[in-house]
């Protein structure tokens, strides 16, 4: 069955360029953003795991840790690392696991046989340091994954985890945020003191809590 939001995301121990990688062990008490890719020395995953290197400080902000996916080999994968550093002016310093079994690739439902016959097809999964799944994309091989909208999806993520909040369309870290649907007016206006402006009873806008 393939995996939902919510779920408990499996456990799985598979080698990396780096050595073994336990999920488990490796998130700790972290988020974990685990990103799939067709093969190795593919143009659009270079320039995708070079972008995510780049980004280190802003997965670090956030308690992130990044774990990538090729089904080739660990050998396979440093020699690619090298043409990332360079061609892309990074240090992938993260690891990848090296899933030449295709057993995490089954696990987490990756491949999927219209679109690349054997090969495991752009998959995103957010996981929360509980374990949770708590957001799945999958992109065509043709087209490159938006890590800023990733961030995006972990500030929002990470702030309405702690506060009765959600973010309405195209939402930006420190932009006002929606009041949710289960809080009354005037318990929000409590709530939440920097103010609530009040657009319909059911669309309520307040500045981020925790800004």
């Amino acid at each position: 069955m393939a995996l939902q939001l919510g779920d408990t995301v499996p456990n799985f121990s598979q080698d990396s360029q780096l050595g073994p990688i336990n999920l488990y062990d490796f998130a700790g008490d972290s988020w974990v953003v685990l990103f799939s890719h067709p093969a190795d020395y593919t143009p659009v995953c270079t320039t995708e795991l070079g972008e995510v290197a780049r980004l280190r400080p802003e997965w670090e902000k956030r308690n992130v840790k990044t774990l990538a996916l090729s089904v080739d080999s660990a050998e396979s994968h440093r020699g690619w690392i090298n043409d990332i550093n360079e061609t892309q002016q990074t240090t992938v310093d993260y690891p990848i696991l090296a899933d030449a079994d295709k057993s995490v690739s089954d696990l987490y439902g990756m491949i999927h046989p219209n679109a690349l016959n054997n090969l495991t097809v752009r998959s995103v999964f957010i996981i929360d340091p509980n374990k949770k799944l708590r957001l799945q994309i999958t992109y065509p091989a043709s087209t490159g994954r938006n890590f800023q909208e990733i961030l995006r999806v972990i500030d929002s993520l990470q702030l309405t985890e702690y506060h009765q909040v959600a973010t309405p369309v195209n939402w930006k870290d420190g932009e006002d945020v929606v009041v949710v649907p289960s809080i009354p007016t005037e318990e929000a206006r409590s709530k939440f003191p920097k103010g609530v402006t009040e657009i319909r009873p059911y669309l309520r806008f307040t500045p981020q809590p925790n800004r």
